[in-house]
């Protein structure tokens, strides 16, 4: 069974993962959860508040996560103090090495960005944060005429909020393939469905 983890932190902007969660959620109830599983987790588990107040409860904390197959690194104004704990980041760090593939959503890419794993690699990100993008990692490619991008070979970035719904799209029909992201896009009547980056 594969697993997809999504991370929250206090100021998530709530579409960059609550699109992705529900893509994913759904095609994972479409497979008869035979596939993968889909799950949040925050830096301790404990319940965060997203952007306007919106109070959310994590099912983990990293100290006790299961296996991540798939990371989904959302953004937010949140991503500045994401960034600034070292050890925090070390162990996003940590899962991103595992993961088979991570995906960051609008400021997500911030993470990345500190990481160094944007050096040298086109990335997306939400339009107003391509600067701090360039400040953090000078050599990072901005890409501003996509929705969403291949970083490297297991990163993928996406533009601003609404931008994650389309690159989850991608990944549900990479990884799980055609006819299940299709009935997942019918289901959520997502008539944009994008078929390719």
């Amino acid at each position: 069974m594969k697993t997809v983890g999504i991370f929250l932190f206090d100021n998530v902007e709530v579409l960059d993962f609550a699109g992705p969660y529900e893509v994913f959620s759904v095609g994972s109830q479409f497979s008869e959860l035979k596939d993968f599983q889909v799950f949040t987790f925050s830096a301790d588990g404990a319940s965060i508040k997203a952007v306007n107040g919106l109070s959310i409860n994590p099912e983990f904390g990293i100290s006790n996560l299961p296996q991540i197959d798939y990371l989904v690194i959302p953004g937010g104004e949140g991503t500045k103090k994401v960034v600034a704990q070292e050890e925090l980041l070390k162990k996003l760090e940590g899962l991103i090495d595992y993961s088979e593939w991570t995906m960051t959503v609008c400021s997500g890419s911030r993470v990345l960005a500190c990481l160094g794993l944007l050096d040298s690699r086109p990335f997306c990100t939400h339009n107003s944060v391509y600067s701090n993008i360039s400040q953090i990692s000078p050599s990072a490619i901005p890409r501003p005429d996509k929705r969403f991008i291949q970083s490297d070979s297991k990163l993928y970035t996406a533009a601003g909020i609404s931008a994650g719904i389309d690159l989850a799209f991608y990944l549900l029909e990479k990884t799980f393939g055609k006819k299940l992201a299709l009935e997942t896009a019918q289901y959520m009547e997502y008539t944009t469905y994008p078929t390719s980056k």
